[in-house]
């Protein structure tokens, strides 16, 4: 792939059609797991796991904001989706804080300082929807589309992401963690699978294309926020780190988990995709593959451990 992490097939609509979307049992085991589970590079596994700091309390804000919107559609086809994407995302925040219970704080690193924050924000935002709503309905639906514009630009950053790790031969090869590896399959499958969803909701709530351009670039910065200052937090967290924690030691070690194929390349990741998700007839459909994502699932240990069976 060149230019972006989008998979050939990008360039035209493709026949996506799945069954039901709906959330999967599935059961992690972590006792064995390390803190460094890709071995030898903790650059590479810290800047994955900046994302098991912010996934817990941004999929309840996902859930909070398509909660929102759901009286106001008429689609009965969207409204089942978004029970399945609503079903999903709970599953995929309780098992993202398993391994913040169970991997990070268990080796000595606090996320509490990053957590806290984002829960203190979810738990004021009912009552300012609700105040905002009372003042002045315009004012709330406006709120309410950019939110949804926001988390639309977020779920097809990690839907790609969830194709690229599906994809990715090179994590195999390198001896990571079966389990983590599993988890970060298992939640990027469930989110190719239901990358459409919220996209749709902004559409069917009258979202238009200049807000969605706006709130692009909003979660941008909060994506670059998230991996390269979430990074930066643990690294300096991390009690078998030996030295500083500088920056160009990280940045080079950052460009070796890059060549290696541990993790993808950040700033081409977030830059690169701008053109497909910021063409104005984009719909969600166009990138990534379903069938490899219910593929990927039908197989999963984790869903097979917790009762899956396949459609």
């Amino acid at each position: 792939m060149t230019g972006s992490l989008t998979p050939p097939g990008a360039e035209f609509k493709i026949d996506e059609r799945h069954p039901p979307i709906r959330p999967r049992r599935v059961t992690f085991d972590w006792s064995s797991t390390p803190l460094h589970w890709i071995p030898g590079d903790p650059v590479a596994t810290h800047i994955i796991n900046s994302f098991h700091i912010v996934l817990p309390e941004g999929e309840k804000w996902f859930i909070q904001a398509v909660k929102d919107a759901r009286p106001y559609l008429r689609d009965e086809k969207l409204q089942e989706e978004i029970r399945g994407f609503i079903g999903q995302e709970m599953v995929h925040a309780r098992s993202h804080q398993g391994v913040l219970d169970q991997i990070l704080e268990a080796n000595g690193i606090d996320t509490a300082k990053i957590t806290d924050q984002m829960a203190a924000g979810n738990a004021r935002r009912p009552a300012e929807m609700a105040e905002l709503k009372a003042k002045s309905p315009r004012a709330w639906r406006r709120r309410l589309r950019f939110e949804l514009a926001a988390v639309s630009s977020i779920e097809h950053y990690t839907a790609v992401l969830g194709q690229w790790i599906m994809d990715n031969r090179k994590l195999d090869e390198a001896g990571v963690d079966p389990t983590m590896l599993d988890l970060l399959r298992w939640h990027g499958a469930e989110e190719v699978e239901h990358r459409s969803v919220v996209f749709d909701t902004y559409q069917a709530m009258g979202g238009r294309y200049p807000m969605r351009v706006a709130a692009w670039v909003v979660s941008l910065f909060f994506l670059y926020w998230a991996l390269i200052g979430g990074s930066l937090y643990l690294l300096r967290q991390d009690p078998t780190i030996k030295g500083r924690v500088t920056l160009p030691r990280v940045w080079f070690a950052y460009r070796r988990s890059v060549r290696k194929g541990h993790v993808p390349g950040i700033f081409k990741l977030l830059l690169g995709e701008a053109p497909v998700y910021l063409r104005p007839s984009h719909h969600p459909s166009q990138v990534c593959s379903t069938p490899r994502a219910l593929d990927y699932l039908m197989n999963s240990p984790a869903a097979k451990a917790g009762g899956y069976t396949p459609y």
